[in-house]
């Protein structure tokens, strides 16, 4: 077989694991998480991570390997999808990587930026600090040190502001200024069959919703208990999963069940349209199938 990897991308509740699923029993493979939620052990149900029924007979890699306390990241992804990839073909299986993260798709074709590490007390104090601020407090703060790369990032996304302020805060330069210089990729687009399943998306709004209902019937709600006991920064990565904060706040009195749940959902239908997005513009290697369509076209392609 010439292709050594098949890519599976797409929106949340689109059939992206069963597909995967089904292309590993069917050629010998080993199933690959490309889900920056789906890496975290603490939300199973949540993040709709493969059942221990599904993954019964065939190797999963990267899901559920990382603490919620930690902020896992894109470099760190692509350490750990290195190091499994040789461990695959070292067995002599097929990797198939699935996920929702287009971001860790893009990383593995053409490489990250060479941003220096930054050092763990740096980091610490960082966090520490934001902890008392607002988003746009952040963001305002990063605008006075680095305005070119808090022109690029929207005051609503904290994640990757307190990033930004914290390469300058470690190197004294603009996160900008190391975006120039990519690392090497993992994979080839060469020998890679590449997807991204595109359902209709009346029918894609109707299975979030469902899903999210089932979601809560298996636990979820548990899950996220068993969060908030642990007392952990709001802005780690883990803890703003989606539903994660609507469902802390019905913890702390301060909504209803419903109403968290309803925004649980609303926010993970907004969440695929950042996805399609991203798809259409960052992804054009992809090829966008119909996921009832996807497992026929990949086996005669293969």
């Amino acid at each position: 077989m010439h292709t050594r990897a098949i890519l599976i991308a797409g929106p949340t509740a689109s059939g992206k694991t069963a597909l995967a699923i089904k292309i590993a029993k069917r050629f010998g493979g080993a199933v690959v998480n490309a889900d920056s939620m789906q890496v975290y052990r603490d939300l199973s149900v949540l993040t709709a991570r493969p059942t221990t029924e599904e993954q019964q007979h065939i190797p999963h890699m990267l899901f559920g390997h990382v603490d919620a306390s930690e902020n896992y990241s894109v470099g760190r992804w692509l350490e750990d999808l290195s190091c499994v990839l040789d461990e695959i073909r070292g067995r002599g299986l097929f990797p198939v990587i699935v996920g929702g993260t287009g971001l860790y798709f893009k990383s593995a074709l053409h490489g990250i930026s060479n941003i220096p590490a930054v050092p763990d007390d740096i980091r610490s104090q960082l966090r520490d600090r934001a902890k008392s601020k607002t988003a746009h407090e952040l963001h305002a703060e990063l605008s006075a040190l680095d305005p070119e790369t808090a022109n690029r990032l929207r005051p609503t996304d904290p994640q990757r502001v307190l990033r930004a302020l914290e390469v300058y805060l470690a190197t004294g330069q603009s996160l900008a200024s190391f975006q120039a210089s990519r690392s090497r990729p993992i994979l080839s687009t060469l020998d890679c069959l590449a997807f991204f399943l595109a359902p209709e998306r009346v029918k894609l709004r109707e299975d979030i919703d469902l899903r999210f209902d089932d979601m809560m019937r298996r636990g979820a709600l548990q899950e996220v208990t068993a969060l908030k006991q642990r007392g952990l920064d709001p802005r780690l990565p883990c803890m703003r999963a989606h539903g994660v904060p609507y469902l802390n706040a019905h913890l702390n009195d301060e909504m209803s069940l419903a109403e968290a749940v309803q925004l649980g959902k609303r926010d993970t239908r907004l969440y695929t349209k950042r996805q399609f997005t991203f798809a259409r513009h960052q992804l054009p290697e992809f090829r966008w199938i119909d996921p009832n369509e996807g497992f026929a076209m990949i086996c005669q392609l293969l």
